[in-house]
């Protein structure tokens, strides 16, 4: 397993034209399309960097921070964060733009945790990620933040479960 860059399996600028019938009752995109757009997009950013099967295990902090209209053009964008023994975060990026003016709205940001399986369906190892630029370098930090805080809540929830 070599370790693979961040750059190596990103993909920027993810197109997606909205029309009619990708609204809401409000009239805006509608939330499920782009989560569900998301959730493949990361998936592709997992398996090119693990080179085999991930699942989603979690969405963090998924944030509609502001409305997309119809005839806007979604720019969807999805990389590693970083990884470790057989999981990684993908982080994700919506922005909105308008045809007409060229302006970009920042529209949805979320964090995805993937697990990299086996052919028996077992967590496998992968290959670390390896940050170039100062802002991969900073994701890759603040990755762990959010990896312990997961960790955490699950072992809260565990505990909470159990009636302990």
């Amino acid at each position: 397993m070599r370790e693979k860059t961040v750059a190596e399996t990103a993909i920027h600028h993810h197109t997606y034209k909205i029309f009619p019938n990708d609204l809401n009752t409000n009239k805006t995109v509608f939330g499920g399309l782009v989560m569900s757009t998301l959730d493949r997009l990361a998936l592709v950013v997992a398996e090119r960097h693990s080179e085999c099967v991930c699942v989603t295990v979690s969405v963090d902090a998924l944030h509609f921070l502001a409305p997309a209209y119809e005839g806007e053009i979604l720019l969807f964008s999805a990389s590693l964060n970083r990884t470790w023994r057989s999981s990684m975060e993908v982080g994700v990026r919506v922005d909105a733009e308008n045809p007409r003016t060229g302006e970009h709205r920042h529209v949805v940001s979320a964090y995805f945790t993937f697990v990299a399986l086996d052919e028996k369906n077992r967590p496998r190892k992968i290959a670390p990620v390896k940050p170039e630029t100062d802002e991969q370098k900073n994701r890759y930090q603040e990755a762990e933040l959010r990896r312990n805080h997961r960790i955490a809540f699950s072992l809260k929830r565990k505990a909470r479960d159990k009636g302990e």
